[in-house]
């Protein structure tokens, strides 16, 4: 049940952005969506499928032995059920902006993140454009968190769909009315944020690492408001990745295993 929860949603959000994609799109996409959304949706179906026979539903389970067994910082000091739902909520949102920094920071793990920063576009498709074996080390760093918090179950399914619900979101090639955007970024990360964030500068990609709330860059000092070059024409990707021919599905799955590049 948690597994089709999170799914229904997942799959509803997407179809809500894809058609506002198509409705109001925020840049003219130079690829066509035929050459790019069979690898980036062939990578999500491949994760669902490895989840579902690996680690699927260890995070809720992970939350549910927490709680049964009294661990975790809640346990020390509990608090009314709202508040333990709302401390993790925070505390997740901060892990995962914690392990977006790690992911570029330490190469081991970039050689996984950069298949996510290969796309030469931005859209919602983007949001699932992962290794699996980023998603594999993704669930298990969330699994730590939650034995660690002693996440109330509800909170981590809460989490999760907004988590997916957010990464797909802020990925959406939709136009955003600028006034509006900027009030919405003092909250939530919006499209315009994060679309800096897979600028092919690298003083550009080390900003905006959050997915769900802003605070954490405001507060840590990785946010940058506007691009160097116009969002409508800036370039998206990394500068060592440009042929498209060269991006396919299987050689996404190498490229870890391959020469490492930075930018």
């Amino acid at each position: 049940m948690e597994t089709l929860i999170r799914l229904s949603a997942a799959v509803g959000i997407f179809l809500l952005m894809i058609g506002w994609e198509f409705w109001r799109p925020r840049r003219v996409l130079k690829l066509p969506r035929a050459q790019r959304w069979p690898i980036n949706l062939g990578l999500a179906a491949l994760n669902m499928i490895l989840m579902r026979a690996s680690l699927g539903g260890l995070g809720y389970l992970a939350a549910v032995h927490a709680q049964t067994q009294g661990w975790g910082l809640l346990a020390l000091a509990p608090l009314p059920s709202w508040l333990a739902i709302a401390a993790t909520l925070l505390l997740l949102d901060f892990a995962i902006y914690a392990q977006h920094i790690l992911m570029h920071k330490w190469p081991l793990l970039w050689r996984l993140h950069q298949v996510h920063h290969t796309d030469l576009e931005f859209d919602a498709t983007t949001a699932v454009r992962f290794h699996p074996f980023e998603i594999v080390l993704s669930m298990l760093y969330k699994v730590f968190w939650i034995l660690l918090i002693g996440a109330d179950p509800l909170a981590v399914i809460a989490f999760e769909i907004i988590l997916n619900g957010a990464a797909t979101f802020n990925h959406s090639n939709v136009a955003i009315q600028p006034t509006l955007d900027q009030k919405l970024r003092w909250l939530i990360i919006t499209p315009d944020m994060h679309r800096i964030h897979h600028s092919t500068r690298r003083a550009e990609m080390d900003s905006n690492y959050g997915f769900s709330i802003s605070l954490w860059d405001r507060l840590c000092g990785t946010y940058v408001a506007d691009p160097k070059e116009p969002q409508i024409s800036m370039s998206i990707g990394l500068a060592a990745y440009r042929k498209p021919e060269e991006l396919g599905f299987l050689r996404l799955l190498r490229l870890p295993f391959k020469t490492l590049h930075r930018d």
